[in-house]
């Protein structure tokens, strides 16, 4: 059962953002501080990918553990209340990213995930950071 009213679920719902979230605020000033430059948001590449490095052929999409289904953290638990809608919800989130995923590697670019959960810790998101943009 649900401990909020169905209004009060919508607007929290429709406060869910999909640019400019804390986890890709994070991302963004750690890859900055480490001195590389990106283009956001490329509409013209598969799922818009939230960080582009087009040089290096990257992309970075910085997913929230709960919608694209962390495996192994607990932050991607599954609401009580209509499993059956939340199941079918995450499985087509997961199958899209896949298919991005594969999209973007048939055209020649590396794809990154970075999960919410790894972007509390600051010195370990820049180290995550660092391997990944300049191997």
């Amino acid at each position: 059962m649900d401990r909020l009213s169905p209004e009060r679920r919508s607007w929290l719902m429709s406060r869910v953002r999909g640019k400019d979230t804390t986890p890709e605020m994070r991302v963004r000033r750690a890859v900055f501080a480490l001195g590389f430059r990106y283009r956001l948001h490329r509409r013209d590449l598969p799922g818009t990918p939230d960080l582009c490095f087009p040089g290096k052929m990257i992309a970075i999409f910085v997913h929230g553990c709960f919608w694209h289904r962390h495996e192994g953290c607990r932050k991607a638990s599954i609401p009580k209340s209509r499993p059956e809608y939340w199941n079918r919800k995450f499985a087509a989130n997961v199958e899209r990213d896949n298919r991005i995923s594969v999209a973007l590697a048939e055209k020649g670019w590396t794809v990154h995930v970075i999960w919410e959960c790894q972007t509390k810790d600051d010195t370990q998101l820049r180290e995550h950071l660092k391997r990944v943009l300049t191997d």
